[in-house]
This record gives structure tokens, sequence and C-alpha cells, in this order.
């Protein structure tokens, strides 16, 4: 196929500061090509010795995250809860958990890693509190003020013993919990489309509007440079809540998700960033279930990003992978905010291992392939041969990248963790029959030959999930030593990405041989092998980065490479 040109407005357009623009300037756009590090704060580093992530643990590697090259971190929800799950059931969105330290230990957090150059964005949850948030506590015994910040209903049928609808839990099972009254009879019904411990809210109330603005007040006020938005497309619920009928919520509207009057919401929240300067800035975790739904989350008035959602599970293929990038960049074109590529978080199984297994075959030409993956043995060093590659690749992509802890260092999914300690609710749920997500959440390894390999201080409690055995030559500190270790890559890519990738030019897709995608940045192209041949690169052209080490004039299989023209200056180390 020839070259064509796809509008990328993430770097490009009216919002990206020209060349010569006031620094203040450049850095309130910093969001739109930023690299943002996702801290799975229970599993970074442990900082007390008690086996789980804390603040003091992450303070204590923000050297690491700067030497990575990344722009900000995320931080996953770190407020008291009684951690249902992993602290999405938050019990108070004012203060920090004190497994996970104090709110001063979290002031001093943003302070230093302000001082390393890293900005900050915590997790908000909005679609519902824990069940022992004090406003629900209340609401269970009774008080009506209370009652109407959440969504209570009579039940269906003789005696209200049936759900008021039809609505499922993502976490398997009824989204309704039926109550007890003070007087023992059963009362009204509450929705949790969670975990039974997650009480939606109602956000037709005003209380819970104006409690929610005065949060993110709370944690601006302290310096926090931005929210990440949990379950953002979720927080209207559709007048009357009726029946879904077995809408599929990836591909046809339920009257639970996606509902018009969230947007309201989210212009009152760009409000109160705008206010501060400089602005702060959301991210938005928004499943839609059509593409032309999500540019509705992205106007200028509204929220600032969203997740490219399909690069979690496409498969290892040229095809697919095509579709999604031209997917993600018309969306980027339609709502004239940029993309934000991600491919792993603490939902998903991790890259290496969903691509260390067989890929499913191209089934057409207008729809990315979501993976569905067997239960063969995983092959891990094809497996992060691929990562490696889809890391390039992303890396080149036009808008913003996120990182999920360990990523960077090429950890698998840990799939043989015991039944008894699984702690996921979908598994817990599921009767077991669903893994859930724990084994993309182990700690991480940063030093040493064998667990807790340098998480948590000598002599600490046993780690909240086991760590394998086999991590030795997958720490911080072994792949440190090695030139071509995943870890000495991603620094690479990140260095190599400001100079060469983050620039106004378009994306253009290049003539290729078959089972290779290319394309061009500028004055840089990025080629990927998807297999099985080797390519031959073009002439002229010299490798900057590559994904696998040696590659010079022969693209080998499942690698990628960036290049500049013969004689260009060398990138700045």
């Amino acid at each position: 196929m020839g070259p064509m040109t796809v509008t990328a407005p993430s770097s490009s357009g009216t919002l990206r500061p020209a060349p010569g623009a006031p620094a203040d300037d450049r850095q309130r756009a910093w969001w739109r090509t930023a690299v943002i590090y996702q801290v799975f704060l229970r599993s970074f580093a442990d900082g007390n010795g008690d086996g789980v992530g804390d603040v003091p643990g992450l303070r204590s590697r923000l050297g690491h995250l700067a030497a990575l090259g990344v722009d900000a971190v995320w931080v996953n929800p770190w407020y008291p809860s009684p951690m249902v799950d992993v602290g999405y059931d938050v019990a108070d969105y004012r203060d920090v958990d004190p497994r996970f330290g104090t709110l001063a230990d979290a002031e001093a957090l943003v302070a230093e890693a302000h001082a390393l150059g890293l900005r900050v964005l915590l997790d908000i949850v909005p679609n519902h509190t824990s069940s022992a948030h004090p406003w629900f506590r209340a609401a269970l015994a009774g008080d009506p003020a209370a009652r109407a910040r959440y969504l209570f209903r009579p039940g269906r049928g003789p005696g209200g013993d049936l759900p008021p609808n039809d609505w499922e839990s993502c976490f398997r099972g009824p989204a309704w919990t039926r109550t007890v009254d003070a007087d023992g009879r059963p009362g009204e019904w509450y929705l949790h489309m969670f975990a039974p411990e997650q009480p939606d809210l109602d956000w037709t109330s005003p209380e819970v509007r104006a409690e929610f603005e005065d949060v993110l007040r709370f944690w601006f006020d302290r310096g926090v440079d931005g929210f990440r938005v949990d379950v953002a497309h979720g927080l209207v619920k559709a007048p009357g809540l009726p029946d879904a009928r077995g809408a599929d919520r990836r591909t046809e509207p339920h009257p639970g998700w996606d509902q018009d009057g969230v947007h309201e919401v989210y212009r009152q929240w760009r409000a109160v960033a705008d206010a501060y300067d400089p602005p702060r800035v959301f991210v938005a975790e928004a499943w839609v279930p059509r593409p032309e739904r999500l540019p509705l989350y992205l106007r200028p008035d509204e929220l600032h990003t969203a997740f490219e959602f399909d690069p979690l599970h496409v498969a290892w293929r040229p095809g697919p992978w095509r579709r999604v990038v031209e997917r993600g960049l018309a969306a980027a074109a339609a709502s004239g905010a940029p993309s934000a590529w991600a491919l792993t978080n603490h939902d998903v199984v991790r890259q290496v291992t969903r691509y260390a297994r067989s890929q499913p075959p191209e089934k057409g030409s207008n729809e990315a392939e979501r993976a569905r993956w067997g239960t063969e043995a995983p092959d891990l060093e094809l497996g992060r041969w691929r990562a490696r590659a889809a890391a390039t690749m992303t890396m080149a992509l036009p808008g913003a990248a996120y990182l999920y802890s360990g990523e960077e260092l090429g950890l698998q999914e840990v799939e043989d963790i015991p039944d008894a300690r699984r702690l996921d609710p979908i598994h817990t749920r599921s009767g077991g029959t669903d893994p859930g997500r724990d084994g993309s959440r182990v700690p991480l390894p940063w030093s040493g030959t064998e667990p807790p390999y340098g998480f948590s201080p000598p002599g600490s409690a046993p780690t909240w999930l086991p760590q394998p055995s086999g991590w030795a030559g997958l720490t911080a500190a072994a792949q440190e030593a090695d030139p071509g270790s995943t870890l000495r890559l991603y620094r690479t890519l990140l260095a190599r990405r400001r100079q060469l990738m983050t620039g106004p030019e378009p994306l253009e897709w290049l003539s290729a041989p078959e089972g290779v995608l290319a394309f061009a940045r500028g004055a840089a192209q990025c080629w990927v092998s998807f297999g099985p041949d080797d390519v031959a690169l073009p002439e002229g052209w010299r490798v900057v980065v590559s994904s696998r080490p040696g590659v010079d004039a022969v693209l080998p299989p499942d690698t990628a490479v960036w290049l500049v023209p013969v004689g260009a200056p060398e990138p700045a180390a």
C-alpha cells in the first residue's frame, strides 16, 4: 500500500505551542505528548516491611522513574479503604490509607516528584464509594439524605424479592444487593455495578456533585497535577433504571453506561481544573459502545484525554494493529485531543504473556482482533521480543503513552498464584473459574536473587502476593548492568522519543513488505516486523533504536526499529 497521511492532532494543531512559544505555554501542554508511568502502589516498593507497597517505598524509588525518563506518575488509589478491590472501594477521599502512609507522606511525595521534574496524577473513583464510607453507613442506618446519594430502589415481584432490574455486575452476578431494615425485615435494594462493597452513587444528587468538586480541589491545592478518572463512563444512569435486556456494554447502549448526562459533570470538573495555574488535567477510563462516542468526553470543556483500549487486546498481527492505530488517530482528529496509548495496566494480562501464545488469525479487514488466549504453555522469550517491539512501535505514535509498573522490566503475568492467595473479587465472585487480575499485580523485583527481590527491607513480612522464584534476571539491578535489557531499551526509547517522535508531523504510512508495518514521523521512520521472515531495511537509512540488539540492515521477525537518514546528526545521549 502506498503512502497515506493520517493527521495527528496530538502533536500538532492549535493546542501544541509553536516553536519559540513561552516555556509556560509548552508546560501547559505537557500532557499532549507525555509518557506517564502507572504506579500500582501495593506492588511498587515496600518502605515499612509489611509486604505491601506504600508511599515511602515509592518515594525511595522516584530516582528509578526519573532515570527511566517518564514525564509523570499516575498512582493507583491510596485512600483509606477496606481493600475489597485494591483500593477502588474508597472510604475517605481526603486522606491516605495507613497501610500506605500518611497525608504528610503524600505531600512530600508530590514535592519530591516535582523537584525531579515529574508530575503526579492520582486516581479518582467517582462511580461508587466503599460500603464503609460514612455516607453509605448512614444510608444503611436509614438516613434519608444519605440514601439519596446512592441508588436505593424497591424490589420487583411479590414482596420485592427480585432485583429492581436485570443489570449484571462487572464482577459477576447481579448488580443489586438487598438491605435489611432496622426491624430485621428485608428492605430496599442498592445498585453496585462492581462488588457489593462498592455501592454506586446517584449523580443526580447535588450533594454528590459538590462533594467531588471539593475532593478535586483538596488534592489540587496540595500540588497534584491531575487525575485518572475511574469508570468515567459510568456515573450517570438512564432515568428509571430500565432493564438492559442483554445489551453488551462493549457494542450496544446499556442504561448503566455512557449516558449523555455524564458530560455535564465533566464540564463542571474542567472548570475546577482550569481555575488552577497551571491548569490540572484529566485522563478518562471510558469504555464506550461505539467509537464515535469517545470524542464526546474530550470536548474542549470536558476531559483532556482518554485511554486507547484496543492495544490492550489486539493480536500481534499487522492488519489488526494498523486498524487500531488508524482508529485511534481518527478519534484524535475528531476530538482534537491526543491519543493515550497503553499496552497494559492493572486490569489485563501483561503483554509479555499475551504475546507468548498463539495469536488469533485475522477475521476481517475492518475490526481489530481481540485476542482470545489459549491454554498452551507460553513461550516467554518470544513474548518478550514481541513486547519490546510493541513498545518500540507505540512509543513512535503521536500522542501520550502510559507505562505500567514493571513493564519496563519485561515482567510476565504470574499465572500460578495459588487460589488461596488470590484476592481479586473477580476470582471470588466467579467461584474460582476466572483467575482474576492478580497475576498482573505481583510486587516488583528490584534486586537480589530470590524473593522479595528488594521489594521489602530484609526480614520483612511475605509480600502480599507471591513472587516467582525465577525473576532474578529481571530485577532492576540485573537489568541496569545489561546493555541489551528491557530496562535499558525503555530508557533509550523515552530519550529518543523526545528527540524524534513528539514533533508536529503527522503519521504517514509507508509501503512495506507483507508482515511489516512502516510509518514516518517527520524525518524518522518506524518499521515493525510481525514475522515470519527477515526483511531488508530501506537503503539510505540507519537504525537509531532497535527492540532487538544488533539490528542493522536486516529486520528480524518480531522486531521494531526507528530509522533516520544516513548522515543525519546522531541524537544527543
